[in-house]
C-alpha cells in the first residue's frame, strides 16, 4: 500500500526537479574579475564585472553606484537588456550598451531559456563607491 505512495511522491518529485532549479535565486552570478584606480585620474577606478547568467537567468532590478559610467560587453549568448525608460533589447554576443552615471536598469537577463550567457560590465566609478549595485526595494 505504501510503495504505490512512495512511488507516485518520487515521480513527483523527479518530475519537479526542473522547477526547483529554476527556482534558485535569479540562476546569475556576478564576479568582479579586475579593480584597479586609474592613475591619471584621482578618485577614479576601473573595475571590470563578469556576470553569468544559467539559462533563464536574471537579476533584480537595480541601480548603480551614483559615479558609476557602465560599458557592457555580451561575451557569450544573448542579453534582455532595459535601461531606465528606453525598450527592451535583445543584444547578442559581441554587442554592447552603455549606462550613464544614475540609469535605472530595469531588465537585466538572460534572452534564453536554454543557453548560458555572459556580460562583462567595466565601471568607471569614484574609488570610494564600493557598493556598485543597488536592487530596488
Amino acid at each position: 500500500m505504501f510503495r504505490p505512495i512512495a512511488a507516485a511522491v518520487s515521480v513527483a518529485l523527479i518530475a519537479a526537479a526542473p522547477t526547483l532549479a529554476a527556482d534558485k535565486p535569479y540562476n546569475a552570478k556576478v564576479t568582479t574579475v579586475f579593480d584597479h584606480e586609474i592613475p591619471n585620474v584621482p578618485g577614479k577606478s576601473m573595475r571590470g564585472v563578469l556576470v553569468e547568467y544559467g539559462p533563464g537567468g536574471s537579476n533584480p532590478s537595480h541601480t548603480h553606484a551614483k559615479s558609476a559610467f557602465i560599458s557592457a560587453t555580451v561575451i557569450q549568448g544573448r542579453i534582455k537588456s532595459q535601461v531606465n525608460d528606453g525598450d527592451v533589447k535583445i543584444y547578442n554576443t559581441g554587442e554592447n550598451w552603455v549606462e550613464l552615471p544614475g540609469a535605472h536598469h530595469r531588465v537585466s537577463a538572460n534572452a534564453s531559456e536554454t543557453e548560458d550567457a555572459k556580460i562583462l560590465a567595466v565601471f568607471i566609478v569614484d574609488t570610494e563607491e564600493t557598493v556598485l549595485t543597488i536592487p530596488d526595494e
